[in-house]
């Protein structure tokens, strides 16, 4: 009997941790690259992406939203959300792409070009301008996600961040290129 309730304690355990891999994780490069593989994990190296969005907040940690498929030509895609209970999918979604196209050409992957790292690498970048120029304390992550255009251009592909002060208040905008340049600010 003994054995049985240690074996439901550490189930137990194990699947109440699972949410704390991406909840508890810093927005810089490291955590978010640890958010990826979390997410390679769970649906495969492999895996298509119409969009990935982290957001935070300070009394639950991180939160993902992505719209993902293993089967782009399935044209199905399962919208997903992580939170410190797990994850849950929240709907399924066919997709409609223009005749003589494949819906992949309108997807990404997470791989070298795209990547939450880079995402982080970002936000990091993003921190330590708003405290430089604005004289900011501590910016917080209040939201970092892939913004994948509509025609399926990659290379218009932008990263998006927006930062709080640690207080609330005012958010900041920052939109990168693909290649994380800055293209444009809004304060």
């Amino acid at each position: 009997m003994k054995t049985i309730k240690l074996t439901i304690a550490v189930l137990m355990l194990t699947l109440m941790s699972c949410g704390d891999g991406i909840s508890k994780q810093p927005a810089n490069a490291e955590g978010f690259a640890t958010i990826e593989k979390e997410l390679k994990d769970k649906f495969g190296d492999d895996a298509y992406y119409t969009d990935v969005s982290i957001s935070y907040d300070a009394s639950i940690g991180n939160m993902l939203s992505l719209t993902v498929t293993d089967a782009p030509e399935s044209l199905k895609m399962g919208q997903w959300v992580q939170s410190q209970q797990g994850w849950k999918q929240t709907s399924e979604i066919t997709l409609e792409v223009p005749e003589g196209t494949k819906a992949a050409d309108f997807m990404f992957q997470l791989d070298e070009t795209i990547n939450l790292s880079k995402l982080g690498e970002l936000v990091e970048k993003s921190s330590t301008q708003l405290t430089t120029e604005k004289n900011i304390e501590n910016p917080t992550l209040y939201t970092a996600f892939v913004k994948f255009p509509k025609n399926g251009d990659v290379s218009k592909t932008e990263y998006s961040i927006n930062l709080k002060p640690e207080n609330g208040g005012t958010t900041f905008r920052f939109y990168y290129n693909i290649n994380g340049e800055l293209r444009k600010m809004d304060y």
